[in-house]
């Protein structure tokens, strides 16, 4: 196991709890205990509006599992840049890419205090492989990789994670430079995975307006069309981008249509 490299003591650690925050409703949706009141109640105000906000979140997490599973595996993906990780829970993805690959080396970024406060959470994993943790911001994409650069080997095939995060940039040609920049710095055979929400029911439109009024960090639906752009130039994995739950499936019976869709692509 890596040790944990100790947090510089420069970085921001103030923790307002004041204010819901996206990462701690997310934690609070996936049914972990890092939240407080105020993140369960905002929450909550979107589960009435959108009682399957649960079962959505659930779901995109279930893609992770199964897409790292897919990386780590038969892609034969041994480096992973999770960028906007949020806060650890279940099956985070140094855990599941080194059940399939002791030897799989893990790199999260986030830019947020809480996340930055449960850090050393994260950096546990296997002894064959690294697990490391980075301080930058998404929209800096040229400080990710610096920093990603002192962990993994970017000349190297790498697996570029971007789950629940694309929709803070409110911006498609952003968004769209900031995937852009991440894959120019890996070679041919990298991985692009990407989740997010979409606007494809009116009630998940309206829960999200609220959520955006409540303090916390907004987040921007696009369409699944609008979503399609950020692979443009890549090889999408079958079956492309569809719904959570349509991406290889594990389960019997046909999967629920939700309203966050996702796909895994590699760069030719």
């Amino acid at each position: 196991m890596t040790a944990a490299t100790p947090l510089p003591a420069t970085e921001p650690t103030k923790i307002d709890t004041s204010v819901p925050h996206s990462a701690r409703i997310w934690n609070y949706w996936l049914g972990g205990k890092d939240n407080f009141e105020v993140d369960r109640l905002a929450g909550e105000q979107v589960r009435e509006l959108f009682p399957a906000m649960i079962e959505t979140a659930r779901e995109s997490r279930a893609f992770l599992s199964r897409a790292v599973r897919f990386l780590a595996g038969e892609a034969g993906i041994r480096q992973f840049l999770d960028v906007g990780t949020g806060l650890p829970t279940a099956d985070n993805t140094h855990q599941v890419a080194q059940r399939v690959n002791p030897q799989s080396r893990v790199v999260y970024v986030d830019n947020d205090p809480m996340v930055l406060a449960h850090a050393r959470a994260l950096l546990v994993g296997s002894p064959e492989g690294m697990t490391q943790y980075v301080h930058a911001d998404l929209r800096d994409p040229q400080a990710v990789l610096r920093q990603a650069g002192d962990h993994l080997d970017l000349s190297q095939p790498v697996a570029v994670l971007l789950f629940g995060v694309l929709g803070h940039v409110g911006d498609d040609d952003e968004a769209i430079g900031i995937i852009r920049a991440l894959l120019d710095a890996v070679p041919s055979g990298s991985y692009l995975a990407l989740s997010d929400g979409t606007d494809t029911s009116e009630a998940v439109v309206e829960s999200h307006r609220q959520y955006n009024e409540s303090g916390a960090l907004p987040y921007h639906l696009r369409s699944p069309e609008r979503i399609a752009r950020f692979f443009d130039g890549l090889e999408l994995v079958e079956p492309g981008l569809v719904p959570f739950t349509h991406w290889r499936p594990e389960q019997d019976g046909p999967p629920a249509d939700l309203d966050g869709y996702c796909a895994v692509a590699r760069k030719p």
